[in-house]
């Protein structure tokens, strides 16, 4: 039978995309035997190479219109191909051999995991199957901004966040860490309006508003990331620059004007970036993370805008994911420390190489403050706080605390100080070479690990505590604990207006933002609101322009019901979605049952803003 004339549109469009964009994957069977228990995908019998996006946006209706044609290495030769979805309504799907529907069926929905989509397919080894869909309201990883929540205030903005199994929200994909996929796409949307997406190759038609993409290095879903609005763009160095809505372009290129001595101070480390141009794309500030490490255009907030470059650890932070994390990637949430307990050391040894030890220190020592508190919170006896995660039954995203960044960093430190940083060097940079373009198990790591550092170095698993650090809860015993030098005289700061209530200004005036931090941290549990005043009046706390210190701020200030910082507390969690400062803040209010009030009265107007990662663990808290 022929296929009628929608069927022909269908085929045409997606074959004059595969056209423009060669497929280039190679098909290396990479884990798919590994059981991924967040993806119904069954790599083992049919796995998805290669996915051609044709996307059309409609902010009107709040809508990504989508065919995806899926290409499908059945190595089984079977006739089942299982795609992750969840709240897309699948309109049609194709087989591309004869140009005819085929038929679906949705299995059993799971929370948080969504519908699985069971599609028929033929027997053949190497087939394309195309997709016809809609996102819905539904669609997690999609913030639909007004635009009175730009910069500009007025074009609308849209950006996904796909991390860590929402990527099935907004297109049909195998949506698992552990299975990775090259990709092209072309976006249609209003003239006066950019798209960006995190791909190697870009390009665009301005008076069609036809955007297409292309990234011819294999991925996982999670990285497949869009962003659409009003944008502009400065270039920082020949492979460096930043997007961002025009009111906000000058002062994030200011602030990210380092990048191109960041992306080389990592290839001197650990070898050459191989995702071709580095930008960062600066959002809103609805944004629920720090950064998302997007390859090529790392998705920011404009949180860590800090006007004196004095927060952009954190743009080295996802610059090093390119490395941990996008070229070598946790195949499992369950292994979320091999992304990120390489990332923070990494993001370290690059401060180091720009700003000296003594900075580098700073950071470990604030982190290793957050993952006490974190213990605390989780308790030292927790599975939760194994760096191997057992999340089955489990939304991932409950993985993701600082336990995988700090205790991951902590026990590659460990490492490195076993066997000296020369050797650890050459480990580390083996490690990223060996396995470049592949996903790697905790188990598959320390096999790595003893083959190529320690037993050619003949230290034990036993010394090297291995097992301690990766399967025992909290921290092993005798870990080496941070210290920082330039913190002792914040530290000393803080102790004393404690006894006092008194502090020398003039100490403070050379302070990094980092020695205020501990400068906060520092402080008595209880400080009266005498006391409170009288840092507010001198520092001018309340009104700091600082985000991470405002944060600490405000969070003293609920503990002591400081209600001076109030007005301030109820901006920032109003216009602030960054999952890291509003979970908090939002915790420590609803401790009291003032606090509980306040807390339900602000979610009530600040909810609108926040994406979906923020707002639902907001509402756990409630």
């Amino acid at each position: 039978m022929k296929p009628n004339p929608i069927q022909w549109i269908l085929i045409f469009t997606i074959f004059s995309l595969t056209f423009s964009c060669k497929e280039k994957s190679k098909e290396k069977d990479q884990n798919t035997m590994i059981k991924d228990w967040h993806s119904a995908a069954k790599p083992e019998e049919a796995v998805v190479t290669h996915e051609d996006l044709d996307l059309k946006i409609d902010f009107e209706k709040k809508v990504i219109e989508g065919i995806a044609m899926l290409s499908v290495w059945n190595k089984s030769k079977g006739t089942e191909l299982y795609i992750d979805t969840r709240n897309l309504e699948i309109t049609n799907i194709f087989l591309e051999k004869d140009g005819n529907k085929t038929e679906f069926e949705f299995l059993e929905e799971k929370p948080f995991m969504g519908k699985p989509l069971k599609i028929k397919i033929s027997n053949s080894e190497k087939q394309k199957v195309i997709i016809v869909y809609k996102t819905t309201q539904n669609s997690d990883a999609l913030q639909w901004l007004e635009p009175s929540q730009t910069a500009g205030k007025k074009h609308p903005f849209l950006f996904t966040q796909g991390q860590a199994i929402l990527s099935r929200t907004w297109f049909p994909c195998q949506d698992s860490p552990g299975i990775r996929f090259t990709w092209s796409a072309n976006v249609n949307l209003k003239n006066e309006l950019e798209a960006i997406m995190s791909s190697e190759i870009r390009s665009a038609d301005s008076t069609t508003g036809r955007y297409h993409f292309e990234m011819p290095k294999p991925v996982p879903a999670y990285l497949v990331a869009l962003a659409a609005g009003n944008l502009a763009f400065q270039k920082i160095d020949d492979r460096t620059g930043v997007f961002a809505e025009p009111e906000m372009l000058e002062k994030s290129a200011y602030e990210f004007g380092e990048m191109g001595k960041m992306v080389s101070a990592a290839e001197k480390l650990y070898g050459q970036y191989r995702w071709g141009r580095y930008d960062v794309l600066v959002l809103p500030p609805s944004f629920p993370f720090g950064g998302m490490e997007n390859p090529c255009v790392t998705f920011a907030t404009p949180t860590i805008l800090a006007g004196d470059r004095s927060l952009t650890s954190l743009i080295a932070h996802e610059l090093a994911h390119s490395w941990s994390g996008n070229l070598v990637t946790n195949a499992t949430w369950d292994d979320f420390w091999l992304n990120e307990g390489f990332t923070v050391y990494f993001e370290r040894r690059i401060m180091e190489e720009l700003e000296g030890k003594n900075y580098a220190d700073m950071l470990a020592v604030l982190g290793h403050q957050e993952l006490t508190g974190t213990l605390e919170d989780l308790g030292n006896k927790s599975e939760s706080t194994h760096l191997k995660l057992k999340l089955t039954g489990k939304d991932p995203d409950d993985g993701m605390n600082d336990i995988a960044y700090e205790k991951g960093y902590l026990f590659l430190y460990h490492l490195e100080n076993l066997v000296g940083r020369e050797k650890w060097d050459a480990f580390v940079k083996k490690y990223f070479d060996d396995n470049a373009f592949q996903s790697m198990t905790t188990e598959s790591f320390v096999e790595y690990l003893k083959s190529n550092l320690l037993h050619i170095n003949q230290i034990s698993e036993e010394k090297a505590a291995v097992a301690s650090w990766i399967y025992q809860p909290g921290l092993p015993a005798g870990y080496q604990i941070p210290s920082s030098l330039r913190f002792q005289s914040a530290g000393n700061a803080a102790q004393k207006f404690g006894q006092t209530g008194k502090i020398d200004k003039s100490q403070t005036q050379m302070w990094s933002s980092h020695e205020w931090l501990h400068f906060l941290r520092a402080l008595p549990k209880t400080v009266d609101k005498t006391q409170m005043a009288v840092l507010d009046d001198n520092f001018n706390f309340t009104q700091s322009g600082n985000n991470e210190i405002l944060f600490e701020w405000l969070n003293l200030s609920i503990k002591n019901q400081y209600l001076p910082a109030y007005l301030a507390l109820d901006k920032f969690l109003t216009h602030i979605g960054r999952r890291k400062f509003v979970l908090p803040l939002y915790k420590e209010l609803l401790k009291t049952q003032e606090g509980k009030a306040l807390a339900t009265k602000i979610f009530d107007h600040s909810k609108a803003n926040y994406h979906s990662v923020t707002r639902q663990s907001v509402e756990g808290l409630f």
